[in-house]
């Protein structure tokens, strides 16, 4: 196996309004005008957005049965002022704060917020990059 992630694919409840956040709110470029998902280009990684209850369909779960899957997705930045822009960002966009910005334990700095789907991300500066 090449080692690499190629798609990111988040279970969305409402595609539209999962779109604008991450296109206007965000400021992600769309790549696609396909019906039923979005794509957004991410560096090497492409970001998906696809409704929950198809993806729960696609994967034979029943739509009931998705809960959260105990992972982030992390967007790494070059300052620790940063860090409190892009969150400032996202909840001017309608994210919700999770976690302020603020020092870790391993050296950096980060904080969390969640999409409107409930989808996590650390924003973080980590001097050890």
């Amino acid at each position: 196996m090449d080692p690499h992630i190629s798609i990111i694919t988040l279970g969305v409840n409402d595609l539209a309004r999962s779109t604008a956040f991450y296109q206007q709110g965000l400021s992600l470029e769309k790549m696609n005008n396909m019906e039923g998902i979005s794509f957004f280009r991410m560096g090497g990684t492409i970001l998906a957005l696809y409704p929950r209850v198809k993806l729960a369909e696609e994967l034979g779960i029943p739509d009931g049965q998705v809960t959260f899957p105990s992972m982030t997705l992390a967007h790494n930045v070059e300052s620790p002022e940063r860090v409190d822009a892009v969150l400032a960002e996202a909840v001017a966009a309608g994210a919700k704060l999770v976690k302020p910005g603020q020092e870790t334990s391993w050296g950096g700095y980060s904080g969390y917020f969640a999409d409107p789907d409930g989808h996590y991300w650390e924003v973080a500066w980590n001097p050890h990059f």
